[in-house]
C-alpha cells in the first residue's frame, strides 16, 4: 500500500504542478494535498480517515507489544513469578498508558526539533536494524547464543551511528540534520546494522559460545497465565500442522525477500533513465500491487475469522431476539433428562 501511495500520489502531485516544498513532501504531506485537490474537502477526510486507521491499528500493535514485554517477560519474570491473571492485565494498562504518554511527547519533541517524517522513518533502521539478525538467529538456529545476540544488538548499534556519522562527514563534509538524512548516508547506516550485527552474532555463535538447543523443548518452558489454553485447539498445538506452518512462513518469506531486496531493485538498473513504454510498466505494476494487497488484507482477515463473525453476529441476534444459545438450550435439555432419571433412582433407593 505504501509503494502504491507513494506512486500514484507522488506522480500526481507533479502532474497537476503542486506547490508541495521538499520539507513538506519529508513531512507527508503530499497525499493530503493530492487527495484534497482531486476531490475538495471530501478528499481531505478520506486521507484523515486512512491515516487515523493506519496509526490507530500501527499504535494498538505497538503498545501491546511493548505490554505484553513488560508484563510477562520483566513484571512476571522477575517480580512476582506466580502473577495472576488479573496482576498481568493491570501491569499491561498501566504499561499501555505510560507508554502512550511517552511516545505521544516524544513525538512533539522531534517534530519541534525538526525532523520530518521521512528522516525519523530512515534513522529508525539506524537504531533497530541491529537487532535484526540476532532475532532471526535465535528463533531459527540452534546454535545462537544469547549472551551473543545481546553483543552483536549492541556493538551493532554502536558501529551503525558510527557509520552514520562518518558517511555525512565524507559526503557533505560537515553533520547536520540534513547531511544525516540524505539517502546514501542513511542507506550506510541501516546496512551497517544490519549486516554487522550478523556477522558478530554469526562469529561470537560459531567460535566463542555455539548453542546445541532443541526447540523441542520450547513449549516446555512456555507458562500460560493460569493455565489458560482458550483459542489453543487440538489444531494449533498439533506438531506435524505447526511444521507445516513454519515451512509456508520460512519459504514465502525467503521468495518475498529475494524478490524486493535483490530481483526487483536490479531489474530497474539496466533500464537506467526510465523510458516512456517502462515507467508506463512501473506504473501498472505499482496499480495491480496496490489492488493485490488491498484485496488480500480486506478479504483474508474476514475468511479467516468467519467463524467468529458469525459466533458475535449470531450473539447479538440472539440477545436480541431473546433466543437462547444452541449450547445453552442442549445443557438445558440435558439437565431435563437427566432429572427423571434421578427421580427414579431415589425412589428406588426408598423402596
Amino acid at each position: 500500500i505504501p509503494f502504491a501511495l507513494a506512486t500514484s500520489l507522488g506522480l500526481a502531485s507533479t502532474a497537476l504542478m503542486l506547490p508541495i516544498t521538499a520539507s513538506e513532501a519529508g513531512a507527508g504531506l503530499v497525499p493530503p494535498a493530492v487527495a484534497t485537490e482531486l476531490l475538495g474537502s471530501a478528499g481531505s477526510a478520506l486521507i484523515l480517515i486512512m491515516l487515523f486507521m493506519a496509526i490507530v491499528s500501527t499504535g494498538s500493535a505497538e503498545s501491546i507489544a511493548v505490554s505484553s514485554l513488560v508484563a510477562y517477560d520483566i513484571y512476571r519474570e522477575y517480580f512476582n513469578p506466580d502473577a495472576t491473571g488479573e496482576q498481568i492485565l493491570k501491569v499491561s494498562r498501566i504499561v499501555i498508558v505510560v507508554f502512550g504518554l511517552f511516545m505521544g511527547c516524544f513525538s512533539i519533541a522531534l517534530n519541534e526539533m525538526g525532523l520530518n517524517l521521512g528522516w525519523v522513518y530512515l534513522f529508525m533502521g539506524v537504531c533497530i536494524g541491529s537487532a535484526v539478525m540476532p532475532l532471526w538467529n535465535m528463533m531459527t538456529w540452534t546454535k545462537a547464543s544469547g549472551t551473543g545476540a545481546i553483543i552483536a544488538a549492541w556493538s551493532g548499534l554502536v558501529l551503525a551511528v558510527i557509520g552514520w556519522l562518518i558517511g555525512a562527514s565524507v559526503q557533505s563534509g560537515e553533520i547536520s540534520v540534513a547531511t544525516l538524512g540524505t539517502n546514501e548516508v542513511m542507506l550506510s547506516g541501516n546496512l551497517i546494522a544490519i549486516l554487522s550485527s550478523g556477522f558478530i552474532h554469526w562469529a561470537y555463535s560459531t567460535f566463542i559460545d555455539p548453542q546445541d538447543y532443541d526447540f523441542a523443548e520450547l513449549d516446555k518452558n512456555i507458562h500460560l497465565v493460569e493455565e489458560d489454553l482458550s483459542g489453543l485447539g487440538v489444531e494449533e498445538q498439533d506438531p506435524d500442522e505447526l511444521r507445516r506452518a513454519y515451512r509456508w512462513i520460512t519459504r514465502r518469506g525467503y521468495a518475498l525477500t529475494i524478490v524486493l531486496i535483490f530481483i526487483w531493485p536490479l531489474l530497474s538498473v539496466p533500464a537506467g533513465v526510465f523510458t516512456k513504454s517502462y515507467f508506463a510498466f512501473w506504473v501498472l505494476l505499482a496499480i495491480a500491487w496496490g489492488f493485490g494487497a488491498a484485496i488480500v488484507i480486506t478479504i483474508l482477515p474476514l475468511s479467516e475469522s468467519s467463524a467468529e463473525i458469525g459466533d458475535v453476529l449470531s450473539g447479538m441476534v440472539n440477545y436480541v431476539t431473546g433466543k437462547k444459545p444452541e449450547e445453552e438450550e442442549e445443557v438445558a435439555k440435558e439437565v431435563e433428562e437427566e432429572e427423571p432419571a434421578k427421580e427414579v433412582e431415589e425412589v428406588e433407593a426408598e423402596a
